[in-house]
């Protein structure tokens, strides 16, 4: 996909960016620990066939091909794979989930991190995912709702109104790409009208600081997506204040929510 500023409605965070490493790194140092540690609930081991859509730079997928050894194997999609390095189990596919087909019924595990809420097609993608999965198989979606997010402690009123000002800026640029910033809290109903039983959704806030890891990937936000935030009204003189303020040690916010939701194709 290209740039939002010709290409119309698409995903914002374009891999072919320079920027694009640095995004994936910082996205899995904030959120690889959760989404992990509720795949390993699921069981998965050795033998699994597993599906990560939208695998970016990978490391979920390499985390799961190191599960399912020996004995099974993962499928990692991207439009654009070439972050994705190789590891043994781990089968890299070129794929748009818009428009290329899926093997039905052939993986017992699908996941997907951080897509669908950037897809207008995402109720159409969803239920490919569900058709994807073996019967009994499972499907985890993680998903934010980045509506949510207060600040708590800034240095002034005018750093306050600089952060709400960011935050909103953010969610024009994505909803205008045809995003749906709230999708994480209509996930777990999607879900089960796509079919899915027990339907577990589970919501994660943190305190962000200075020193937080999702701190650092939105302070990245304002240079990956520095062309997309100048459209929507802010200038390079705001974004670095905005830079600033999320390095002062007495910045407080709460995270926006991650939605992790688990469910599982009847048998």
């Amino acid at each position: 996909m290209t740039d939002t500023a010709t290409a119309g409605p698409g995903y914002v965070f374009d891999n072919h960016n320079e920027n694009a490493g640095d995004q994936h790194r910082f996205l899995a140092a904030a959120y690889d620990p959760l989404t992990t540690g509720r795949l390993a609930e699921t069981g998965v081991g050795p033998g699994w066939r597993c599906l990560e859509v939208g695998a970016g730079g990978g490391g979920v997928a390499r985390w799961l091909a190191g599960r399912v050894a020996p004995g099974g194997g993962v499928v990692a999609t991207d439009v654009k794979p070439d972050h994705i390095a190789p590891a043994e189990g781990l089968e890299v596919w070129k794929h748009d989930i818009t428009r290329d087909p899926l093997p039905e019924a052939a993986f017992d595990l699908v996941h997907s991190r951080l897509v669908l809420l950037h897809l207008p097609e995402r109720i159409e993608v969803l239920n490919r995912l569900v058709r994807a999965l073996k019967p009994g198989g499972v499907l985890q979606l993680d998903e934010f709702d980045i509506t949510y997010g207060p600040s708590l402690l800034m240095p002034d009123a005018g750093a306050r109104e600089l952060y709400e000002e960011f935050l909103e800026a953010k969610i024009r640029l994505m909803t205008r790409a045809g995003a749906d910033p709230a999708w994480g809290r209509n996930a777990a109903e999607a879900m089960r009208g796509a079919g899915l039983v027990g339907v577990d959704p589970r919501p994660h806030v943190e305190l962000w600081d200075a020193g937080s890891p999702g701190v650092r990937l939105i302070r990245h936000h304002t240079l990956h997506l520095r062309d997309a935030f100048v459209r929507e009204g802010m200038t390079d003189e705001r974004l670095a204040r905005v830079r600033d303020l999320l390095d002062d040690p007495s910045f407080r916010a709460c995270s926006c929510v991650v939605y992790s939701v688990r469910g599982r194709r009847p048998a």
